[in-house]
């Protein structure tokens, strides 16, 4: 869905988002609810079975402050805050960096194509969690992390420092002169192809960053996983802190944010994620 969204929406835009009318919203918002009508339905009707989970008689409270006596799984919760709002910063601002006119500082391309880009930034992050799901028993945690969050950085920094003014061929759905779509390729700023490639690398840190904070922590995982759960906030809080950072400094500049966050997944990956409070009992 996350691949299919932003292309769907694309296409029924079909121009420039300031030339957007209402009639042409509504699609979006209809589809929107009709597909939360059916997954609502079948949710109700469907019967999903309890797993049968190894509980516990201490009270939560003292479960989640004995998970938070480790020092690795604080700074890996603290990790899942940072790394969903990469992974939600880096193609929400690329979708309002290629669709804004050129003379607001943005590419000034239509939405149909955008929508296509962003969208094989998702495509590339299930190929990249189904790659991982095979690589996963033949590479630790810690070296798919570290190599991951050092490949973003790379990617980042080459989207700020390449002008928005060199073109790469992307292969995306676009509009003909006669209102018709077809496949084809568009010419998008070299910075957008760099930022879809980051896909790749935010598709497995996930699971990396759960197997390293949760490590040894015993009858504390089911705590520790809950904790997880709420941070994942900052799928909601860096974006916008990168969005007030695009809207002082521009859209490039605003990826400084993302580099700030791939660094600390990268300092998690290479130190932080070493579990320095083994006697603490588990048990």
């Amino acid at each position: 869905m996350a691949t299919i969204t932003p292309m769907f929406v694309g296409i029924l835009i079909a121009g420039s988002i300031e030339k957007a009318t209402i009639s042409q919203i509504f699609p979006v918002m209809y589809t929107a609810m009709a597909v939360f009508a059916i997954a609502f339905f079948v949710l109700l009707i469907v019967p999903i079975p309890e797993p049968n989970a190894a509980t516990s008689t201490e009270p939560i409270g003292k479960l989640m402050s004995g998970a938070l006596k480790f020092r690795h799984f604080i700074l890996g919760a603290i990790a899942i805050f940072v790394y969903v709002g990469v992974e939600v910063g880096v193609p929400g601002t690329l979708n309002l960096f290629l669709t804004d006119p050129i003379e607001k500082g943005g590419a000034g391309i239509s939405s149909t194509i955008s929508g296509f880009v962003v969208g094989t930034y998702w495509f590339l992050m299930l190929i990249g969690r189904l790659a991982g799901a095979s690589l996963g028993a033949k590479i630790s945690s810690k070296a798919m992390l570290t190599f991951t969050s050092a490949l973003g950085l790379l990617l980042v920094f080459l989207a700020i420092f390449s002008s928005t003014g060199s073109l790469v061929n992307l292969p995306v759905l676009q509009q003909s002169a006669t209102g018709g779509l077809s496949f084809g390729f568009a010419e998008v700023p070299i910075n957008a192809m760099y930022l879809v490639l980051v896909g790749l690398c935010t598709s497995i840190m996930w699971g990396g960053i759960f197997n390293l904070a949760v490590e040894g922590l015993g009858k504390y995982l089911a705590a520790a996983s809950g904790l997880f759960m709420v941070l994942v906030c900052g799928g909601g809080i860096l974006p916008v802190i990168q969005g007030l950072v695009a809207d002082i400094a521009g859209f490039m500049p605003s990826y400084w944010v993302i580099i700030a966050a791939l660094g600390y997944l990268l300092f998690y990956g290479l130190v932080g994620c070493k579990n320095v409070n083994k006697d603490i009992k588990v048990d």
